[in-house]
C-alpha cells in the first residue's frame, strides 16, 4: 500500500483552519501527537542535553527605594544577572500578587472558552488588530515544527485597545496588568542603566519604555511530550521580556551550553534580557536563548510582557550606544529600525538560530 506523502504545508493549513489551536486536538481527546509538532530528531539529542542543576538569580527589590547603598546593591545584583545569565527572578517587586493571580486567570478563562467565541478574535494580521488569537505565530514561515501552545496577544501600549476590542473574559485583568507592568518597567530600565554605570533615564529616553505587547500562553497538557516542545530555542525580539509564569514549570534557558530549569517561584516575576538591549549595550547585556518543554501537565499558562516590540515603522535607528564603545570597544553590531528586526525575525520564525548575528559586523 502506497504511504500518503506527508505535505508539512497543508497539514499546517488545515491545523490552522479549525481556529481551535492545539487546546482543540486536546479536546478531542487525540492520544498522539500529529506529525507537524514532531520536533526533528537531531533536535531531540539537543533535547537531551545536560540539565543543570544551578538556578538562575533571584534579586529582591524590596530595598531598591530605601537609600543609597541599598539601591547600589540592587543594581549590581542586577548588572551581574544582566551581563552573565541573561535573565534573572524578582520578588518583592511591587505587582499584588492578587494582581498576578487576576491575569493568569484572565489567560485561562479566555483560552477555556466556547471555541466559536474565541474563533471572533482569530487572525493573523497583527499590522491592524490590537487583539488577535492564533497558535503559533510562526505557522507559515521556515520553523521546522509547530509548538504545543496556543496564544492571544495585544498591542497595549501606546495606543490602548478600546475595552470592547478585548474579550470580555479577560479585559479588566489586562488593562490592570499592563498599568503595573509600565510601572515596573519604567523602574527595571532605571535599574538596568545604572548597571551601565549610565544615567537612569538612558534607556527610557531611548523609548525603550515606548511599547507593550502581552503575549498571553496557554500550554496544553501533551499526551507525547517527549516528541514536541512547547515553545523551541529562541531569543526575544524585545528590549526587554518581563514573564509571569504559573506553578507548572517547563521554562528552561540556556547557560555554558547546558539547559537550566527556571523553577516556578510563587509570586515572582522573571525578566530576561531581549535582542534589542543586547545590541543596544554592545553585548554588555545578554539575551540568551530558551525554550519551555511540553509537559503531561496542564494547561501551563503564562504571561510575557514586551517591551517594545513595535508594530508600527518607526524611523528611529539604534545600533550600540555611543557611551558605551570607544576604541578598545568599537561597535559590535550595525544600525538597525527596529521594524527590520522585527520583520525578519517573524519571517524566519523559531528555527533554533539566533536573529541577532544577521546584524554583527
Amino acid at each position: 500500500m502506497a504511504s500518503i506523502e506527508f505535505d508539512p504545508y497543508l497539514e499546517r493549513k488545515a491545523f490552522d483552519e479549525t481556529k481551535e489551536g492545539v487546546k482543540g486536538l486536546v479536546d478531542a481527546k487525540i492520544t498522539e501527537v500529529p506529525p507537524i509538532f514532531h520536533v526533528p530528531q537531531d533536535s531531540l539529542t539537543d533535547k537531551k542535553l545536560s540539565v543543570s542543576n544551578l538556578e538562575i538569580p533571584t534579586i529582591d527589590f524590596a530595598s531598591v527605594h530605601v537609600d543609597a547603598a541599598s539601591r547600589e546593591a540592587v543594581v549590581e545584583k542586577v548588572k551581574y544577572a544582566a551581563e552573565k545569565w541573561g535573565f534573572f527572578q524578582v520578588i518583592n517587586h511591587g505587582v499584588p500578587l492578587s494582581v498576578l493571580e487576576e491575569i493568569k486567570d484572565g489567560v485561562r478563562r479566555f483560552h477555556e472558552e466556547d471555541p466559536e467565541v474565541k474563533k471572533r478574535y482569530f487572525s493573523r494580521d497583527d499590522a491592524n488588530k490590537k487583539f488577535i488569537y492564533n497558535s503559533n505565530f510562526d505557522l507559515y514561515s521556515a520553523s521546522p515544527s509547530v509548538n504545543w501552545r496556543d496564544s492571544f496577544a495585544c498591542y497595549i501600549v501606546p495606543d490602548p485597545p478600546t475595552p470592547e476590542e478585548l474579550p470580555v473574559t479577560c479585559r479588566d485583568a489586562m488593562f490592570e496588568y499592563s498599568k503595573h507592568m509600565m510601572s515596573l518597567g519604567g523602574l527595571l530600565f532605571e535599574v538596568l542603566s545604572e548597571a551601565l554605570g549610565l544615567e537612569s533615564d538612558i534607556l527610557k529616553s531611548k523609548e525603550c519604555l515606548k511599547t507593550l505587547l502581552m503575549i498571553c500562553h496557554y500550554y496544553p497538557p501533551c499526551p507525547q511530550p517527549d516528541l514536541t516542545l512547547g515553545t523551541s530555542k529562541h531569543s526575544d525580539n524585545s528590549f526587554l521580556t518581563v514573564l509571569l509564569q504559573d506553578n507548572i514549570g517547563g521554562l528552561q534557558i540556556l547557560h555554558n551550553d547546558s539547559w537550566v530549569d527556571v523553577a516556578p517561584l510563587p509570586g515572582a516575576l522573571v525578566i530576561n534580557i531581549g535582542d534589542f538591549l543586547q545590541l543596544i549595550t554592545n553585548d554588555k547585556f545578554v539575551s540568551v536563548e530558551h525554550r519551555v518543554l511540553a509537559n503531561r501537565q496542564g494547561p501551563r499558562i503564562s504571561v510575557a510582557s514586551f517591551f517594545s516590540s513595535s508594530k508600527h515603522a518607526n524611523s528611529t535607528v539604534y545600533g550600540p550606544m555611543k557611551e558605551l564603545v570607544s576604541e578598545e570597544n568599537p561597535p559590535k553590531y550595525r544600525d538597525i529600525t527596529l521594524k527590520e528586526y522585527t520583520d525578519g525575525y517573524f519571517e524566519k520564525g523559531l528555527d533554533g538560530t539566533s536573529h541577532l548575528l544577521n546584524f554583527r559586523i
